[in-house]
């Protein structure tokens, strides 16, 4: 079954050319079938590439999803067009408003790791989300900094700031294989990491979160946090094949010290096309978050936070 997006929405014809199966919302009403509502909300500067990113992942299963875009009410995007962003985002005190319900929400990273929590112009409103997601969201997927903000919130557990950044791809630990999230996991997988800040594995232990993927080298990656129905990833299985090479060029280009990507390059040499080595964990793990999300969530969606 394919995912639901606006015929005109740039993600629409990308994934349609990658074999993706995608569909009108017009089609789908005419299907007599309950879509899984799943929920982007979008803090990247390019809106549009990460739209493409999470689609791709969860368009990809056998469900139909119902993707819709969110966007924090007052925060102004600099790196897209308003355009865009007005025919196809939703803000979030819309949503809210409306009292709607979703089956999963994707809360993505930003690029604000160096501000205190605190001192980010939208944290206030974000502590809403995050508020709401535990009666209105079945299950939320925090991704980078959003899953640090995530920790933050519900458990007080700070990010730390790296010496040097994370960047590069990384070998993680399965450390749950039985984790239903996990289904069909390696016993090691790679997953590109591109940050300055960490969790500790010591605090996230003492608050009694279950660590799913870790590496010896860039700390915890994926975390379970059962009271609150969330997962929470600080590493990017969604990046494109050239997302590290992109970020390594621009830094580059601005004169920003920066380390060459570790084992992203062959033969870690720039001047090559780097490989994309985490694309099937990244489907399987997205796929196994849709297919529990299928497999627990309510079919009235009135239900979800009851």
């Amino acid at each position: 079954m394919p995912i639901t997006l606006p015929e005109n929405l740039p993600a629409f014809d990308v994934l349609r050319s990658e074999g993706v199966m995608v569909m009108s919302p017009d089609r789908a009403a005419g299907q007599d079938i309950r879509p899984l509502r799943i929920g982007l909300l979008n803090l990247m500067p390019k809106k549009i590439q990460t739209e493409n990113q999470f689609a791709r992942l969860i368009g990809a299963t056998p469900l139909q999803i119902d993707f819709q875009l969110i966007r924090m009410t007052e925060h102004q995007t600099r790196n897209t067009a308003a355009e865009h962003m007005e025919t196809f985002y939703r803000p979030f005190a819309d949503v809210e408003a409306t009292g709607e319900k979703f089956d999963g929400l994707i809360i993505t990273g930003a690029p604000i790791e160096h501000l205190p929590f605190e001192e980010v112009t939208y944290w206030s409103e974000l502590q809403r989300v995050m508020d709401w997601t535990q009666s209105h969201v079945h299950s939320t997927f925090g991704v980078c900094w959003g899953g640090m903000a995530m920790l933050y919130h519900f458990h007080g557990i700070q990010k730390h700031t790296l010496p040097h950044k994370a960047f590069g791809c990384f070998p993680q630990d399965n450390l749950a294989p039985t984790s239903p999230y996990l289904r069909g996991f390696s016993d090691e997988c790679v997953i590109p990491v591109s940050r300055w800040t960490e969790e500790k594995q010591a605090e996230i232990d003492a608050a009694g979160l279950r660590t799913l993927l870790g590496s010896a080298q860039t700390g915890p990656c994926l975390i379970e946090d059962p009271a609150h129905r969330a997962l929470y990833i600080f590493n990017h299985f969604e990046y494109d094949n050239e997302t590290l090479k992109q970020e390594y060029d621009r830094d580059v280009a601005n004169g920003t010290p920066i380390n060459v990507p570790m084992n992203y390059y062959p033969g870690d040499d720039p001047t090559r096309k780097p490989l994309n080595r985490w694309r099937s964990h990244a489907h399987l793990l997205y796929g196994n978050w849709v297919n529990e999300l299928y497999q627990t969530t309510w079919f009235d969606l009135s239900k979800i936070g009851t």
